[in-house]
């Protein structure tokens, strides 16, 4: 009997879709991301259900959308508010454990942003290093911090290891630390420990770059290794069509990037891009650890990130919008000999058909609100007709949804009752609003968007008297960003500078 596959998530955070030089880059180097290109199929069509951190991470570990987990932003919802809850209390367990129950031997390092820093998230190793230290007591027990301070502690001073945060979110930077002490290589080489252990069981290992979310602080010498003057200045539309979306404005006052011109824009670019290229050397000591072993070619790997990022285009920066630089992942599948190598598909795939993956490799296919992947690339099973993106809760203000069919995209605002549609073929940087010209096609969204609601109990006070619900227009209120380090009692701005002296 051939033994289980080794099973290999690798998942970066806020990488855009666009980021790969094998997929049409040609302004990036990215040899290991293309390595990995070449070794499996990659999906052209990959979306985010809920592109922000820790939505999208429940929708990868638990295989459910929002629709199931009741996640529906950054804030956990009343019901989670009490400690005894889990969102695995709404969507079954976990996949480290649904895993574990099929014989794998599980392990994860990174970034996991569970709503509590140290909620039990089901794995048997676990190297867990945030990006912001928010509670009492996180420093001490985030596995990068802990080592930091243990093996390289001239460097324990940095209240924040991977780059400014606060007014200095979207400030060009370098890392503080030398290349080989960052956050990206220590879970590299926690990955690669994992890997050439000797072990009859099959492994689920499970790895979550920090990067390329911003501060974009790349280390030395991938700090300058692209001239800003050869970045691609954003892609922007009427302003006003590019901020029907009122969460943009919001979002970019919160992180100090309401006034950001295109030069500026084009160094972020050029930093963000040294950070994939940093990543993409750490991926590549990852595979060359997979390669060494004896069942190379029986491990399936599986790359992807949580969300995208605006980088400027649509007059936007961060995520949590439904353009598709926001919300379109990259999305690679690799398994020799059983998923074409070097192959693109055009599918409506997301990040819930990660858990049918895994469990599908394992022996069991369990797909909750995904499909099943593997079996679709097989031509055993239908694809999507459509896929659906939410985000803000359902019957609020802020709730928005869209819908993707293999042509168009529609986009609804609960607040102002406003409305976007474009053809992402023929205008892929959605930049021709046809809410008001293509009736039909909108009409048609909007009835498949009334019967989703109408199936998904979560989502019911969305809609209201055969409708979508929505509210006469009110400006979000815009808010600052203050993240610093907590733990060390960093939470402001002092009111008066000497202050800080103190």
């Amino acid at each position: 009997m051939k033994k289980q596959p080794n099973v290999l998530f690798i998942m970066t955070d806020q990488q855009r879709f666009d980021t790969i030089a094998e997929l049409g880059n040609k302004e990036i180097y990215t040899p290991n991301f293309d390595r990995l290109v070449k070794r499996g199929t990659h999906f052209t069509n990959a979306y985010s259900s809920c592109p922000v951190c820790v939505p999208a991470r429940y929708t990868i570990r638990t295989g459910c959308d929002p629709i199931t987990t009741n996640y529906w932003d950054n804030c956990p919802p009343e019901e989670y508010q009490d400690s005894t809850r889990h969102v695995s209390d709404n969507t079954g367990d976990y996949l480290s454990t649904t895993m574990k129950k099929r014989g794998y031997k599980t392990w994860a390092a990174g970034k996991f942003h569970p709503m509590r820093y140290d909620e039990d998230l089901g794995w048997d190793i676990q190297f867990q290093t945030e990006e912001v230290m928010e509670a009492d007591g996180q420093e001490e027990n985030d596995a990068y911090f802990s080592w930091i301070k243990k093996e390289h502690p001239e460097f324990a001073f940095i209240e924040m290891l991977h780059g400014e945060r606060t007014e200095m979110y979207y400030m060009p930077q370098m890392s503080p630390l030398p290349a080989e002490l960052t956050v990206e290589a220590f879970v590299a080489d926690r990955a690669v420990e994992q890997i050439k252990k000797k072990d009859d069981q099959p492994f689920f290992g499970f790895v979550s770059f920090i990067g390329p979310h911003p501060p974009c602080a790349p280390p030395i010498p991938f700090n300058r290794m692209y001239n800003p003057d050869n970045m691609p200045a954003p892609i922007k539309g009427d302003i006003e069509l590019d901020h029907l979306d009122d969460q943009i404005p919001c979002m970019n006052y919160a992180i100090w990037a309401d006034d950001i011109n295109d030069r500026w824009a084009q160094v972020i670019k050029a930093r963000y891009y040294g950070e994939i290229s940093y990543i993409d050397q750490c991926l590549g000591t990852i595979l060359d650890a997979v390669e060494s072993r004896d069942d190379a070619e029986n491990t399936v790997i599986c790359f992807f990130a949580d969300h995208g990022d605006h980088l400027g285009d649509h007059h936007a920066w961060q995520k949590e919008s439904f353009f598709e630089a926001s919300c379109k992942i990259p999305f690679i599948i690799s398994w020799p000999g059983r998923v074409d190598a070097h192959a693109s598909n055009s599918e409506l795939v997301g990040l819930t058909d990660l858990f049918g993956i895994a469990t599908a490799a394992a022996g069991d296919c369990e797909t909750r609100d995904g499909i099943d992947l593997l079996r679709m690339l097989k031509g055993d099973c239908e694809p999507r007709e459509f896929i659906y993106g939410y985000w803000g809760t359902p019957g609020t203000r802020n709730f928005k949804i869209m819908i993707r069919d293999e042509r168009y995209k529609y986009i609804y605002f609960a607040n102002g009752k406003r409305e976007q549609l474009f053809d992402v073929l023929e205008d892929p940087n959605e930049l021709v609003q046809l809410a008001d010209q293509n009736l039909e096609t909108k009409e048609k969204l909007k009835t498949q968007i009334l019967r989703h609601i109408e199936e998904n109990h979560l989502l019911h006070p969305a809609a209201e008297n055969g409708t979508l619900k929505s509210f006469d227009y009110e400006q979000l209120y815009h808010w600052r960003a203050k993240q610093f380090n907590a733990d060390r009692g960093i939470h402001d701005f002092p009111e008066n500078p000497k202050d800080i002296l103190k």
